[in-house]
């Protein structure tokens, strides 16, 4: 599965009321409407500026904070592509990849704002065509892959009819 967009970069500690503003809690039954306000607390023109296909790129300890399971599901209606950070909060990696959002961990200091970026969630390589870098990041198992194919976890139990991986 390959990606190619630009990179958004956000630094440490981008916690899930960064994501998703508690004060727009009110919009948790209308995600579209919540996905125009994707990260604003942590860049004010992000929602209105990321492009289909883009990526985020944080620091460490990605997602951290309350389990808000449209905190990944937003991002991914904003057109978000994948998420990549140094680390991720445990309950937001598991999250994304619930609803078919791909997430890497790499070293994104070799990442800056813009930077055009290739990867092959497969191999786990990301290719920053802008610097000329090649990053490596741990692959994504099969069964992640399959799940974020299918869209998401209940995306792939609908499809599929259970979570069997063949």
């Amino acid at each position: 599965m390959q990606l190619t967009g630009n990179a958004w970069k956000f630094g440490d500690n981008i916690s899930t009321d960064h994501i998703a503003p508690g004060r727009l809690f009110h919009l948790r039954s209308n995600l579209p409407e919540l996905a125009k306000h994707v990260l604003e607390d942590a860049d004010p023109e992000f929602a209105a500026r990321v492009a289909p296909g883009d990526f985020v790129v944080g620091g460490t300890n990605f997602g951290l904070g309350s389990s808000r399971e449209h905190a990944p599901t937003i991002i991914k209606l904003a057109g978000v592509s994948a998420v990549l950070a140094k680390s991720f909060a445990r309950i937001f990696f598991r999250n994304a990849i619930n609803v078919g959002l791909p997430v890497l961990i790499c070293d994104t200091d070799q990442i800056a704002a813009g930077d055009r970026l290739q990867i092959d969630l497969g191999t786990g390589t990301i290719h920053n065509l802008t610097q000329g870098r090649i990053l490596q990041a741990p692959p994504l198992p099969d069964v992640m892959i399959r799940l974020l194919a299918d869209g998401g976890l209940a995306a792939h139990v609908a499809k599929h009819g259970d979570l069997v991986v063949e």
